[in-house]
């Protein structure tokens, strides 16, 4: 009897002889006792390490996820990438290696899956081989299922960020310095509209829910999201999620309906989890409206790219708005981009933050950097030598700090100045 029909005869037997209630109950202890006494029964040969590891695989199958449940239960690694039954890498300190974790076969991988599924109220198979779904640690995960997924099946489980407990720890990480920090921390005050924007993994959600900690406690905040992910810490907070359609079409409800209906439930913020289609045209009609403080998610690969992907996004709503239109509603509507970029050492930093500068003599939307991340090298170990740098450049709405009543020095716009004023307070 191999390895794999061990396991297979001991999960039949611990049902058999302890129920489903037990397995429920997640009584890990009783579950060990049982497995310790099957074993014995079944007098494999097997030494005391072989043995405890036999019985922790066949717990984790019942109780998590199997072969990954040690990686997701390991804080330092924070993606999990399934490859089909045999090949399992994750990312550790934004580094990617192979596991030497390991599924019996394509059929038990299955069955993590449908588990994951089944655990979170959601549903794949043949008819509907993808899924997005969030575990109860609040890990995001897409299963893909075959005959999408070639030489799979796939999972994909990028696990939530260790809260931190404001943003001078990301500027301990290095994903950013003390000006920008303050720059950022003022924006969120003052009520300035914010994208952020970066390839996926950058750190986007990571960045917006850690600023998203200092909007004041008195404001009602609305979050809308595919998959839940942001945690906020104020008590006034409305949370939504879309929907997908059921296995006959229907029922779906989109990003745009959210949006949407959001804007009549009185928000003080609303907080989009990604910016990725029609309701980009619901987003700058908010914007241009006068509807301040708002936060999104987009992907784009730099500033400039942001701009036009609102301007096509915009298209899919099916309204024929001329260009010059749109470009005049994005220049008075956002007002600063946030670029992040993961580097080839596994750092996450800002690499520019920059204005909404109104549109220029040809009718185009204007990018101003006021601050940029500049590379000048790599050391022996391969980390990223660089500098964040302040380009001189004041931003126009520098001036709603002054009318928020904010203490925040101008000079932590020039070149080669220390940043005046006082760094964002501590959240308590």
């Amino acid at each position: 009897m191999n390895i794999h029909d061990v396991k297979h005869e001991l999960r039949e037997r611990l049902f058999q002889e302890l129920g489903p209630q037990v397995v429920r109950a997640r009584d890990r202890a009783a579950i060990t006792r049982e497995l310790d006494r099957q074993l014995k029964r079944m007098r494999l040969k097997l030494n005391a390490q072989e043995q405890r590891h036999l019985i922790e695989d066949v717990i984790d199958d019942i109780l998590g996820y199997g072969p990954i449940q040690a990686l997701l239960d390991n804080p330092e690694v924070s993606e999990i990438m399934v490859n089909g039954p045999k090949t399992v890498f994750y990312e550790q300190a934004g580094h990617i290696t192979e596991s030497p974790s390991r599924f019996d076969n394509e059929a038990h991988l299955i069955k993590i899956i449908q588990k994951m599924a089944a655990d979170t109220g959601r549903r794949i198979d043949q008819s509907s081989p993808t899924v997005d779904l969030t575990l109860e640690n609040g890990a995001r995960v897409n299963c893909v299922l075959s005959p999408i997924a070639v030489g799979g099946p796939f999972i994909t489980i990028r696990k939530m960020t260790t809260r931190m407990d404001g943003i001078e720890e990301l500027v301990m990480r290095g994903t950013l310095n003390p000006p920008m920090s303050q720059l950022l921390w003022a924006c969120i005050r003052a009520g300035i509209n914010i994208i952020f924007s970066g390839a996926t993994g950058a750190g986007k959600t990571t960045l917006m829910q850690l600023l998203s900690a200092y909007i004041d406690e008195g404001e009602r905040i609305i979050t809308i999201e595919d998959t839940p992910e942001l945690e906020l810490r104020q008590r006034h907070v409305v949370a939504m999620q879309t929907r997908p359609p059921n296995i006959e079409g229907q029922g779906e409800i989109t990003l745009r309906h959210l949006f949407y209906n959001s804007l009549r439930m009185r928000p003080n913020r609303i907080i989009l989890g990604e910016l990725r289609g029609a309701e980009a045209f619901d987003y700058l009609q908010a914007l241009s409206s006068g509807h301040g403080g708002s936060l999104a998610v987009i992907h784009a690969a730099s500033p400039e790219e942001v701009v036009i992907r609102l301007e096509n996004l915009t298209q899919l709503a099916g309204v024929p708005i001329p260009p010059p239109v749109v470009r005049s509603q994005i220049a008075h509507g956002l007002q600063l981009i946030v670029q992040m970029t993961r580097y080839k050492d596994g750092v996450r930093r800002v690499n520019r933050i920059s204005e909404i500068a109104g549109l220029d003599a040809n009718g185009f939307v204007r990018v101003k950097d006021i601050f940029i991340f500049e590379e000048q090298g790599v050391d022996p170990n391969k980390r990223i030598l660089g500098r964040f740098m302040a380009t001189g450049y004041v931003p126009q709405f520098f001036k709603r700090f002054q009318q928020a009543g904010l203490d925040v020095s101008a000079n932590i716009f020039r070149v080669a100045a220390a940043p005046g004023g006082p760094p964002p307070p501590p959240l308590g």
